[in-house]
């Protein structure tokens, strides 16, 4: 008897669409640390959002949708998230390793997964993501080459990823996911190519940092963030938080092997602490039935 394949569900297909959006953009980042001696952090930011937003006007014609006030509000704030996100985190990256910027930008989606409930076990994990936090920040032997700005400039970005969920979920569910990623990179682009210009000026010109651009803008923005919107309109924010949980070991991964950043024993396990409150706050989560019936 031949087996029946079933069609994988719109969750699966969602998890799946996640982990490509985070592959890619760990491969995008490392790609991009590469242009920063030429135009520095905000130019490469103002490049990127900038090639991104016309990739994803070109595929999803954002024109074409008539939106209300409400809806350009809920995507005008997701975009401002979205551009503070990224240009926060590339002035951490320009002066910290990948997957050490990565580990302290997850705290924001991170703390937004754990403090959406008030069980006691959930803040166990908490505290498990606030001793890794603890020990990347440079106060020890080992962390003290570390540079104070570019963690400020990480925590900023965490804050900014936690907003980009909470906001690029309303926007998803207003607008289509498409159309919204257009007009929200379209925003961020906007918010960020002042201070790319004031940065680098006319070098932002140069034909030959063109190629490298459209490859960075293609795998950090244009396709994660496509796919990202379509996990967000499917998954519940704390369930996307906590599948984020790949991401900071994502990052020292490609950093060690595209940027050639060796990171210590307490940094991974600084990394490792943040995954494993990830991943323990996930494996302990009530399913949405369960949380139903604690609560009448």
């Amino acid at each position: 008897m031949s087996r029946v394949l079933t069609k994988p569900g719109p969750v699966t297909v969602a998890v799946l669409t996640l982990l490509v959006a985070m592959a890619s953009i760990q491969a995008g980042a490392s790609l991009a640390k590469q242009v920063f001696p030429m135009v520095g952090a905000a130019g490469a930011t103002a490049l990127r959002v900038f090639f991104a937003a016309l990739i994803l006007a070109a595929v999803f014609r954002p024109w074409r949708k008539r939106l209300t006030r409400e809806d350009l509000r809920a995507v005008a704030i997701y975009g401002a998230a979205l551009g503070g996100m990224n240009l926060t985190f590339y002035l951490a990256l320009e002066r910290i390793p990948l997957g050490i910027a990565v580990a302290i930008e997850f705290t924001g989606p991170l703390a937004l997964a754990i403090f959406s409930t008030r069980r006691a076990l959930d803040f166990v994990w908490a505290l498990l993501a606030v001793a890794g936090i603890l020990l990347i920040l440079p106060l020890s032997e080992t962390s003290r080459a570390l540079d104070w700005v570019g963690v400020c400039w990480a925590l900023v970005a965490a804050t900014c990823w936690a907003l980009y969920i909470l906001f690029g979920q309303r926007a998803g569910g207003a607008v289509h996911g498409g159309t919204a990623a257009s007009l929200g990179m379209l925003t961020a682009a906007l918010l960020v190519m002042p201070f790319g210009v004031a940065h680098a000026g006319m070098k932002l010109l140069d034909v030959s940092l063109l190629p490298v651009i459209l490859c960075v803008a293609v795998l950090s923005s244009a396709l994660p963030y496509s796919l990202e919107m379509y996990a967000l309109k499917v998954l519940p924010t704390r369930t996307f938080g906590i599948l984020m949980s790949l991401e900071p070991a994502l990052a020292a991964v490609s950093g060690l092997l595209l940027l050639k950043e060796r990171l210590s024993l307490v940094q991974w396990a600084a990394i490792g602490c943040i995954i494993l409150a990830s991943v323990g706050s996930s494996a302990t989560s009530r399913r949405p039935a369960e949380a139903a019936a604690a609560t009448s």
